[in-house]
C-alpha cells in the first residue's frame, strides 16, 4: 500500500446476534432476517426509526438484493451497501459501516447476513454460483466445494508436507469448543482416531472435513462510540483491517490468500503482533484455509504450519483459542452467515458474553474472512482486529 489507512477513531461495534442455526428451514432468507432484525431489537429497545445504515449478505435472498430487503424490514436508511462475497462479507461490512459511520453518513449501521437452507438450497446455489463456474467447471463434471478443496488441499499438502492428522487437529479442536456452544449442531465430542477414519468425499477431503450447510442468521451493530454508551451497549474498538481481492492470480493453485499481500499493514496498523491475540476467529470452510490463513496472517512462516499446529492446542483454554464457538466446521455454515460468524464470536469473546465458554482474559482477537471460491483459490480476503475495552 502506499499510504497508511485512517484509523477507526470514534467507531464502535456492539451487540452480536446469532439466530439459532436449524439444518433444513422452510422459511425464506427474508424470515431469518427478520428474526435476526428483531433479536438485535430485544437486546438493545432500537425499532426501524433508529436504524439508518443497513448492510447486508445472503446466497438465498433473490431476486432481492438490499433493496428490497430494507422494504421488506420496514428500514428507511440513508446508506447500505450489499456485499455478495459470501466468507468474506462479515470483514468486508464492519469496514464498510465503520467508515459510512467515521465520515458520518450513518450513525448506527446494522450488518446482517442471513440465509435459509431448505432442501433444495444447496444444489441451486451452486447451479447459479457464477458464470466461471457455468463455464468452465461444470462441462468437465467438476464443480461443488468438496472438489474445489480437494485440489487446493491436496496441491498444499503436496507443496508444504502437511498431514490429515494436521488438519484433524484444528478439527478436534473446534468440536470441543462447540460443545460449550447450544447453538451449535455439531453436539457430540470428535476424536482424532473418529476424524482420520472418516469416509472420503472427494479425496483427500474426508467427511469431516466439510461444513454442515444450514439455515441461521448473525447480525451486529457499528456506530459511535457515544451513541454505543448512551444505549448502555458493551462495546469493542476497531483497531486495523485489511481487505484483497484476486490476490496472486500467477499462481497455478492457490496456496497463498490475498492477506499475504497486506499483513504487515494490518499488524501495524494495530499496533500489536499475532502473539498478543487472545483468540483468532478464521474463516473455517475446509480446515485447509484455516492452516493457509495461520502461515499467510503472520503465525508461521510459510511451509512451517504443521509445526505450528503441532506446538499449539487450539481448545478456549488452550494456548491459542480458535474458533470458539465451534466454527462452521462445528456449528454449522448458515450460507453468507458464516462469513459474520467470525465476528460476532470475537466479539462475544472480547465482551464477555460468549454463547458458550469464555477465553479467560480475552481482550484482542483476529477476525478473517474468504470467500468466492472459482475453481482453484478463493477472490475475496480479508482481515481485522478488535479490541474489547480495558
Amino acid at each position: 500500500m502506499t499510504r497508511r489507512p485512517a484509523a477507526y477513531d470514534g467507531v464502535a461495534v456492539c451487540c452480536p446476534v446469532t439466530v439459532p442455526y436449524v439444518r433444513y428451514s422452510p422459511e425464506t432468507a427474508h424470515w431469518w432476517a427478520g428474526a435476526a432484525l428483531s433479536a438485535l431489537g430485544e437486546r438493545t429497545g432500537l425499532g426501524p426509526a433508529d436504524i439508518d445504515g443497513f448492510c447486508f449478505a445472503s446466497f438465498s435472498s433473490g431476486p432481492d438484493s438490499v433493496v428490497g430487503m430494507i422494504q421488506h424490514l420496514g428500514l428507511c436508511p440513508r446508506w447500505m451497501d450489499h456485499i455478495p462475497t459470501g466468507g468474506a462479507s462479515g470483514v468486508m461490512a464492519l469496514r464498510r459501516a465503520a467508515r459510512a459511520v467515521q465520515s458520518g453518513d450513518a450513525d448506527l449501521v446494522v450488518c446482517l447476513a442471513a440465509d435459509t437452507n431448505q432442501v433444495d438450497s444447496f444444489r441451486q446455489t451452486l447451479a447459479g454460483f457464477s458464470r466461471f463456474s457455468q463455464d468452465a467447471m461444470y462441462p468437465y463434471g467438476f464443480g461443488g466445494p468438496n472438489a474445489t478443496f480437494a485440489l487446493i488441499t491436496d496441491n498444499f499438502m503436496r507443496t508444504y508436507g502437511v498431514g490429515r492428522e494436521s488438519f484433524g487437529k484444528l478439527c478436534v479442536a473446534q468440536r470441543a469448543n462447540a460443545l460449550s456452544n447450544p447453538h451449535a449442531l455439531m453436539k457430540r465430542p470428535l476424536s482424532l482416531d473418529q476424524y482420520m477414519s472418516s469416509r472420503a468425499i472427494s479425496d483427500p477431503v474426508h467427511l469431516l472435513d466439510c461444513v454442515m450447510p444450514c439455515a441461521g442468521a448473525e447480525a451486529f451493530i457499528v456506530t459511535t462510540e457515544e451513541k454505543a454508551a448512551s444505549l448502555g451497549l458493551a462495546a469493542a474498538s476497531i483497531k486495523a483491517t485489511i481487505e484483497r481481492h484476486n490476490a496472486f492470480p500467477e499462481d497455478p493453485i492457490q496456496v497463498r490468500g490475498g492477506w499475504v499481500r497486506d499483513v504487515d499493514t494490518l499488524w501495524e496498523a494495530a499496533g500489536c503482533s499475532p502473539e498478543d491475540m487472545d483468540t483468532i476467529q478464521f474463516y473455517d470452510d475446509y480446515p485447509v484455509i484455516v492452516a493457509m490463513q495461520m502461515e499467510d496472517l503472520g503465525f508461521c512462516r510459510k511451509g512451517e504450519v504443521a509445526g505450528f499446529i503441532d506446538r499449539h492446542d487450539f481448545t478456549i483454554s488452550g494456548s491459542l483459542p480458535l474458533n470458539t464457538n465451534g466454527g462452521q466446521l462445528s456449528a454449522g455454515q448458515a450460507g453468507a452467515a458464516g462469513g459474520f460468524q467470525n465476528v460476532t464470536e470475537a466479539l462475544r469473546q472480547v465482551l464477555g458474553c460468549p454463547l458458550g465458554d469464555q477465553v479467560p482474559d480475552a481482550r484482542r482477537a483476529l477476525v478473517s474472512g474468504f470467500g468466492l471460491v472459482n475453481y482453484d483459490r478463493g477472490v475475496c480476503t480479508g482481515a481485522a482486529v478488535l479490541e474489547g475495552a480495558t
